[in-house]
């Protein structure tokens, strides 16, 4: 009759280091081989571009990854190997709440509130108006309310900026909320 020998317990990492490994710091910024971001992914993600030799590491951060035959600093920035080509039709991108609030600065395109967001459409779809990024704005509840069902101008209310397709960095900023202050050299921001 085999013995099974109990592995030794795993140790929890000190309590102190909990709050780092949140969403914020498990997210490595990609660029494309001519250093223009292009996505957020997982490190896990990361790591196995890199190690696929599909990407390189442009920033790590001190933390190490372990695995059975190897360790690595852990990925902040990666850079792919070779040119991916990305759409341009940023038009299709699937509008979200979240993507609307960061477009628009997380302000009411009314009145400039930053609490109660909701989003509005501009002409009202009963009126026409489609769901489409020149036609959704954040609006704060009490603004949505009073404009309701009608159109600006019979409203009264204006708008402090018209709303447009929003640039890539808008989905950057969807996928990781927090910046790392590593990708802000290659946002530009």
């Amino acid at each position: 009759m085999a013995t099974s020998v109990s592995p030794a317990p795993i140790r929890s990492a000190p309590f102190s280091e909990h709050p780092r490994r949140g969403r914020e710091t498990g997210r490595v910024l990609v660029l494309n081989a001519t250093y223009e971001p292009i996505n957020v992914c997982t490190v896990r993600r990361a790591v196995v571009l890199l190690l696929k030799d599909k990407a390189e590491v442009i920033e790590h951060a001190e933390l190490r990854l372990h695995s059975a035959t190897q360790t690595m600093s852990r990925p902040v920035v990666i850079r792919l190997v070779s040119y991916v080509r990305i759409p341009r039709d940023t038009h299709r991108r699937k509008i979200t709440r979240r993507a609307v609030f960061a477009r628009d600065d997380w302000t009411c395109q009314y009145c400039g509130s930053r609490s109660s967001l909701t989003v509005d459409h501009v002409i009202p779809r009963s009126k026409g108006g489609s769901s489409s990024w020149d036609n959704i704005v954040a609006s704060c509840a009490p603004c949505n309310r009073r404009k309701g069902n009608t159109l600006l101008r019979q409203s009264g209310m204006q708008l402090r900026r018209p709303p447009s397709t929003p640039s890539p960095h808008v989905f950057i900023q969807v996928a990781s909320p927090t910046i790392p202050a590593a990708w802000k050299t290659y946002l530009g921001a």
